[in-house]
């Protein structure tokens, strides 16, 4: 049975909902942040170099990083479900939105959060050039969703379980104002009627009530 080493208010939850999805057995560890630093607790930093939370364990094998543990899970246990192959139309799509979170949408997130805790003046040209970033980035993503109802296309994928933490559990440290973005806010609505995704933020985060809108 897969063991999910899920740090609280974090990119594990990723891996929590993907086998809810799936419907698959998992023992869940829950780890809690430092409650000064925010930071990961010594014993993810004894499991692993980093420290950091998604952690897999399944049998002999220990892996990290959210998006190999996505792909490895679907691959080895998932049948391959939520992720389209070669033959089907929305292939592409889901190849570049299944990698878009943590190429842009999260990297640019958690830049500004850092650079907002340096108490820069709103006009500093590194801030101002992130923010324009962000907004690039958002902007991108509340066309797409106008267009089609899940990232990839027709169907839900791994590609919204990679995108949603950052639209939603990543505001509690970089907050995002989704007023302007009534595409993003149907697409969490739709995300939260979606049974897979309460039973994970439940048992991941009981103490959280998902920021869907």
């Amino acid at each position: 049975m897969l063991k999910i080493h899920h740090l609280g208010h974090s990119q594990s939850e990723r891996i929590v909902w993907l086998c809810e999805e799936l419907g698959l057995p998992y023992e869940l560890q829950h780890h809690t942040r430092d409650a000064v630093t925010r930071l990961s607790p010594p014993e993810l930093k004894a499991l692993h170099p980093l420290g950091a939370a998604p952690l897999v364990e399944d049998g002999d094998q220990l892996l990290a990083e959210s998006a190999a543990i996505v792909e490895y899970i679907i691959v080895k246990h998932g049948g391959g479900r939520l992720k389209p192959g070669p033959e089907h139309p929305d292939y592409a799509a889901f190849l570049y939105w299944v990698h878009f979170s943590n190429g842009n949408l999260q990297p640019v997130i958690g830049r500004l959060m850092f650079l907002n805790r340096l108490a820069l003046p709103a006009d500093h040209p590194v801030k101002a050039a992130l923010q324009g970033r962000l907004d690039k980035v958002m902007a991108l993503v509340e066309t797409r969703l106008g267009e089609v109802p899940y990232l990839a296309g027709g169907e839900f994928t791994a590609a919204d379980i990679m995108s949603v933490f950052s639209l939603t559990t990543m505001r509690l440290f970089q907050p995002i104002d989704l007023a302007p973005f009534p595409n993003i806010r149907a697409y969490l609505r739709r995300i939260g009627e979606r049974p897979a995704y309460g039973r994970a933020m439940a048992k991941g985060d009981p103490d959280l009530v998902p920021m869907l809108s």
